[in-house]
This record gives C-alpha cells, sequence and structure tokens, in this order.
C-alpha cells in the first residue's frame, strides 16, 4: 500500500491520499480499491477498506454516494453506510475519517485544525463547476472554522484534460481559471487551478496542490485513461 500524506504526526489534523498499490481487488481493479460502485469484487473492496483503516489506526471512517452535486452533508458520527447523494462531508468530530473517492476528479481535504472542523470534498468538473468546494468553506465557517488549509490530491490535469470547446467554456464562466489548453492544443480544463483561483477568493491562502495527474501516472486508477477502474481516495480526520 502506498499513501502520501500532507500532514505527519502528531499535528493535530491528519490527511492521507491513497494509491492503486497494495490491495488484494484484481485487474482491472488492480489492486488497492477502494471503490464498492465500479463492479469489483465486494470481499475484495472490503478488505482493501480493512486494510486502509488498519494502516491508519482508524476505528471510524465515513464514505460518500457521490453524484457530482453541490450538496454539503454535516455528519457527527459514524455512519451505517455511505452518505447518501452528496459530494462533501464535513465534520467537528474528533476520530472520524471523512474519505472522498476519486479517480481523475480532484480530492479536496480541508482543515481548520484551531476550531476542530475539517471536510473532504469531491470536486469533479460538474461539482467544481457549481460550487461544491464554495460551499463546504462556507459550512465549514457556519460551524466555527475561521482560518482553513486545503489541500488537493492527484487529478486529471489540464495538459491531458481534453473537453469540447463549449463545455471549457461553460466551466470558465463558473469557475474561472480553469479553462486551459491540452499537449495537443486542443480545448481543456485544469480543475485545480480553477479551485486555487477560487478558493483564494474565498479568504483560503494556505493551499497545496499535488501536481500528479491521474490520466498520466499508472500509479493512480483514472476514470478517462482506462475506463472500467478502480477509485483512490483521500481522507481528513481530528486525531
Amino acid at each position: 500500500m502506498s499513501l502520501s500524506s500532507a500532514n505527519e504526526a502528531p499535528r493535530p489534523v491528519r490527511m492521507v491520499f491513497t494509491s492503486r498499490a497494495g490491495g488484494v481487488s484484481s485487474s482491472p481493479y488492480d489492486s488497492f480499491n477502494l471503490g464498492d460502485h465500479v463492479g469489483d469484487d465486494p470481499a475484495a473492496v472490503a478488505e482493501n477498506r480493512a486494510r486502509l483503516a488498519r494502516v491508519l489506526d482508524l476505528e471510524h471512517v465515513v464514505w460518500m454516494e457521490q453524484i457530482h452535486s453541490h450538496t454539503v452533508t454535516v455528519v457527527d458520527g459514524p455512519q451505517p453506510g455511505p452518505v447518501e447523494a452528496t459530494d462533501a462531508l464535513v465534520t467537528t468530530q474528533r476520530g472520524l475519517a471523512l474519505a472522498v473517492l476519486v479517480a481523475d476528479c480532484v480530492p479536496v481535504l480541508l482543515a481548520d485544525h484551531t476550531n476542530g472542523v475539517v471536510a473532504a470534498v469531491h470536486a469533479g468538473r460538474m461539482g467544481a463547476r457549481n460550487g461544491i468546494v464554495r460551499r463546504a468553506v462556507e459550512t465549514m465557517r457556519d460551524l466555527g472554522a475561521t482560518s482553513i488549509q486545503a489541500v488537493m490530491g492527484p487529478a486529471a490535469s489540464g495538459r491531458h484534460y481534453e473537453v469540447p470547446a463549449e463545455m471549457a467554456a461553460d466551466v470558465e464562466k463558473h469557475l474561472p481559471g480553469s479553462r486551459t489548453r491540452t499537449e495537443q492544443g486542443t480545448a481543456g480544463i485544469d480543475v485545480r487551478a480553477g479551485l486555487v483561483r477560487q478558493l483564494l477568493g474565498l479568504g483560503v491562502t494556505n493551499i497545496e496542490a499535488d501536481p500528479r495527474c491521474t490520466i498520466e501516472d499508472a500509479d493512480f486508477f483514472s476514470y478517462r485513461r482506462e475506463g472500467t477502474t478502480g477509485r483512490q481516495a483521500g481522507l481528513v480526520w481530528l486525531p
């Protein structure tokens, strides 16, 4: 298993991004697939999730039924299953890890450890366009956050994320800074770039963005590269 962490112990907030290595799933989900909605063997996904919890010493992980919406849900304890129809989770509860699944979309982790508020956000093209990150920041502030750190994990890069010109223009209208050109000179979208500009406009200045591209880096699952594939995760929690 390969984990990259933006925060090393003993810091008061933990953020982790997984890769596709170190699990038990078979091709095309090999091997550390954490998505239970992509056609993988449920037993393999369960073992991968259990392995993740053991390695990170987590008792409770909250997952989402992600639908590319702009819905934000506040959770205050363990859940019996994935939180339905939402693309961002926010909590003030310690020991409750929030998880976001991706395979090209941007996993955004937000934290204000001083005031004890964290969020995990699924920022795909539609969710980012429709303000999912902005709404997550606003929800955190409603819960007392005043100094928010943002960390974005590996995702599709603008140099490979080709879309029709009309789509790029539409996303740019709603998420300024996202329109770009691909390596082939065609219309493209860089969701992370647009989110950085949006966060700065919201007064969030402590921003880190992993530059790795899931489309070109085989260490990560990529829907645009592979079609049928697994999902890696980003997790954030207050220890």
